[in-house]
Formats: structure tokens, sequence, C-alpha cells
């Protein structure tokens, strides 16, 4: 578990994916925590890496910045990057920036793609 002021990462590791799950507020100040935990994801050979949303308070636009480049660096590895639906303010500013339509979206971080 990575963990910072008002912000936390558990990461679950599965044979076919890593599930960071987000917990508290992503901002300037964790933002980095989160890039250091998606690099260390990529670092394995699973085959997607998935940003659990639910337990996310507030994002700003450096967090939402790490999660668009966490999201090139996996289609740079090959690797599908998905993440579940946040709360109401995170998924206003997914919706409101156009980033939900170029993100795959899933209901459990469990979900198998298809």
């Amino acid at each position: 578990m990575t963990t910072g002021e008002h912000f936390r990462i558990e990461t679950r590791r599965t044979p076919d994916r890593v599930v960071l799950s987000l917990h508290g507020e992503l901002d300037l100040a964790s933002a980095p925590l989160l890039q250091q935990e998606i690099e260390n994801a990529g670092a394995d050979t699973t085959a997607m890496i998935v940003l659990d949303l639910k337990e996310l308070e507030f994002i700003d636009s450096t967090g939402l910045r790490i999660v668009l480049a966490g999201h090139e660096r996996s289609q740079e590895r090959g690797q599908e990057f998905a993440l579940t639906r946040g709360s109401e303010q995170v998924q206003r500013l997914l919706t409101i920036t156009g980033v939900g339509e170029h993100l795959r979206i899933i209901a459990s971080p469990d979900e198998m793609l298809v």
C-alpha cells in the first residue's frame, strides 16, 4: 500500500491484471504516488492495469493528466488499461473533459474485457 496525507493506493495483483484502488483525493500533491504505482504495475507482465476509482473522492487536472499518461504508457507496453466509476465529482470531470470517452470504463475491477 502506498499512502500520502489524504490519498492512498492499494495494489492487488492477479494473474491477468494489476488493480490499483485509489482512496481519497488525487491532486498535485498525490499525483506522483499514482505515477510511480502505474510504472511499477506496468513493469509486471500482466495483460491489464485497472484503476479502481470507487473510493476516489476528488481528482484535479494533475491527477487526470497522470491517468491519461498511465493509459498511454499501457498502450505503449501492449497492456489493457481500464477504470471503474468514481464519485460524482470524478465522473463529472471525466465527462466534462471528454476523457471518459477515450478510456475504457468497467463496472468492477474484476470485470472481464471482451
